[in-house]
């Protein structure tokens, strides 16, 4: 068997193993480390077997007619001290060896996501859940570790070991050979007959499993509304079906799946092993000797052809894993301008701005729009028409398909990374905390500021006697021993905003999820922000924007109108009734 057998088990360049997405990419760099493990993991297995052999030839010796010869069989018992001895040693190598290689491909694949995740476009972000992403940075890395760690000497033991085993056993006499292969044939039948149609019930047990999450995730997430109304008992109901659903799939799938996996262990159990060997050397009349070979040898054959299979399964799951590292690694980077410009002033122009997500469903469409520098300008309309991705344009979580957006006369295509967020702030109805201290979160933006800036920023936010309040202050870690509401997270963003400082400032309805009693605070802390700088808000609550320069109310990815609160209110037009369609329900007037 080559050295790199196992290796050139996964596809070449041109096979699907080195397309996007195959775990012959991922393993490039280590294949010599690979192919050194295996050559010694092939050697250490051969020597392996030199045990049995010499107890073959130790057996001779004690049963010929003659006396045996006691020289001789102390070689024999040096052979198979000799052989333990460097199955053993070379084993421990060639493990040493695949786990440096491990090691290599796991610190490179992190660096190289990590790096991909820098360079990718904002919105990447807000269409991908951290869930599935925590999957691939930590999940997919370990199940591509256990592939290149592990399962490549473990697939050139579980090859090599049977396959020399039954040669030598094929040697010895080739009728009982065939008499121990009986129960290996019927193992693999049954094996191949469990397999049929695995990707169609794999799929099934995906969906399945996937209802139930979301049963979990709608449980545990309206549990408060749920019980307010006295329907715990339902919703337990959706969640207890889905779960019956899953189990009786699983019943439907795997129980038989098990009786047939038992049958198939048992087929090649050592007992069952060590019965054909000697019953079959009975039948055969065999050589004493030749039966002592069957017995041990045959009787081992079971564990690596379960190996086998354990060690197939488990580079179907590294394959599939590969595939989604080298998903994300094949993801597109935010375009950077090769000569970089610096904005002139915050005057912002969305000019002709045309954008889809698919390709085929336009969701901006010929957007003309300026907003001034010191104004405020809000958009508002029905949910898809475009409000939130048109605010998102400004920090380029996308890019426009056509048009430009322009801060200071700059295309914001043209402008330095770093730069651009220098220019551009954004508090976001979602506020995101990072699990550090309330004095770090604070100064994300600018984390050479000194404590005194932190706290004017958390004064001006209305913040700051809250964190006073906190068990360590501003050095409190949030989740650890700083447990914040809606509106108090809301305003610790804030605060990060106001001391980020940046004269282009986007809000998406920052007090949204705020709680009644901190609206107020919230409100006074964003008028603080806004002060003098070019503010374009997305707003849901039009009481919260009647005062802005300039109102637009999109439509559609188009700009339906646009004016003054009262200038809209007099057209009696679109904007008319949806203020009146709030009013009902807050109870406001124009």
């Amino acid at each position: 068997m080559s050295t790199t057998a196992v290796l050139d088990s996964v596809p070449a360049e041109d096979d699907e193993a080195e397309k996007p997405g195959g775990l012959g990419v991922l393993l490039r760099p280590v294949r010599v480390q690979l192919s050194v493990a295996a050559a010694l993991q092939l050697v250490g297995a051969l020597a392996g077997l030199a045990p049995y052999v010499a107890m073959v030839e130790i057996a001779r010796e004690f049963l010929a007619a003659e006396q045996g010869d006691r020289a001789t069989v102390w070689i024999w018992v040096a052979v198979a001290a000799a052989g333990f001895l460097v199955h053993t040693a070379l084993a421990a190598v060639a493990y040493t060896i695949s786990h440096v290689a491990d090691a290599d491909v796991g610190l490179q694949i992190r660096r190289q996501m990590v790096e991909r995740l820098g360079r990718v476009p904002l919105g990447w972000f807000t269409d991908r859940s951290s869930g599935r992403v925590k999957r691939v940075l930590s999940d997919d890395v370990a199940s591509v570790h256990h592939a290149v760690a592990h399962v490549v000497n473990d697939l050139v033991a579980a090859v090599v070991t049977p396959t020399v085993a039954l040669g030598y056993l094929f040697w010895l006499d080739w009728r009982l050979a065939l008499f121990c292969l009986v129960p290996l044939v019927l193992w693999f039948g049954l094996v191949a007959y469990m397999m049929r149609d695995e990707g169609a019930r794999t799929a099934r047990w995906s969906a399945e499993l996937d209802k139930v999450n979301s049963a979990v995730v709608e449980f545990i997430d309206g549990i408060a509304v749920v019980k307010a109304f006295g329907q715990t008992g339902r919703a337990q109901d959706r969640y207890r079906k889905a779960g019956d659903d899953l189990a009786r799939f699983l019943a439907e799938w795997a129980g038989p799946m098990r009786r047939l996996d038992a049958i198939a262990s048992l087929l090649i159990s050592a007992p069952v092993m060590l019965l054909v060997a000697l019953g079959g050397g009975v039948l055969l009349d065999a050589d004493p000797a030749e039966i002592i070979a069957f017995v041990m040898l045959a009787v081992g054959l079971g564990a690596p052809v379960l190996a086998l299979g354990f060690g197939a399964a488990a580079m179907q799951v590294a394959t599939d894993a590969a595939g989604r590292v080298a998903e994300l690694l094949a993801t597109a980077e935010l375009p950077r301008p090769a000569e970089p410009s610096t904005p002139r002033g915050a005057r912002v122009v969305f000019d002709s701005v045309r954008f889809s997500y698919d390709g085929s469903t336009t969701v901006l469409d010929g957007i003309d729009l300026v907003l001034e520098p010191g104004t405020v300008t809000a958009l508002v309309g029905p949910s898809g028409s475009g409000k939130s991705t048109l605010a998102r344009m400004l920090p380029r979580f996308w890019d426009v398909e056509e048009g430009a957006v322009l801060i200071g006369g700059v295309d914001v295509r043209n402008i330095a990374e770093r730069d651009l967020y220098r220019h551009v702030g954004f508090v976001f109805q979602e506020t995101l905390l990072l699990r550090t201290s309330i004095r770090d979160n604070i100064a994300l933006g600018r984390p050479e500021a000194d404590i005194a800036e932190i706290e004017s920023a958390a004064r001006a936010a209305q913040i700051h006697d809250r964190i006073l309040a906190l068990p360590r202050g501003y050095d409190s870690e949030i989740g650890a021993d700083a447990h914040l509401s809606g509106g108090e997270a809301q305003r610790i963003s804030i605060a990060r905003a106001i001391l980020a400082n940046t004269p282009v400032l986007v809000l998406d309805e920052a007090t949204a999820f705020a709680d009644p009693e901190s609206e107020a605070a919230v409100q006074d802390a964003l008028s603080r922000l806004t002060a003098g700088r070019t503010l374009l808000v997305i707003a849901h609550r039009l009481h919260t924007i009647r005062g802005a320069d300039r109102i637009v109310l999109l439509s559609e990815g188009r700009i339906a109108e646009a004016g003054q609160h009262e200038e809209l209110l007099a057209q009696g037009g679109r904007y008319q009734r949806l203020w009146q369609s709030q009013s009902v329900v807050t109870g406001e007037s124009a």
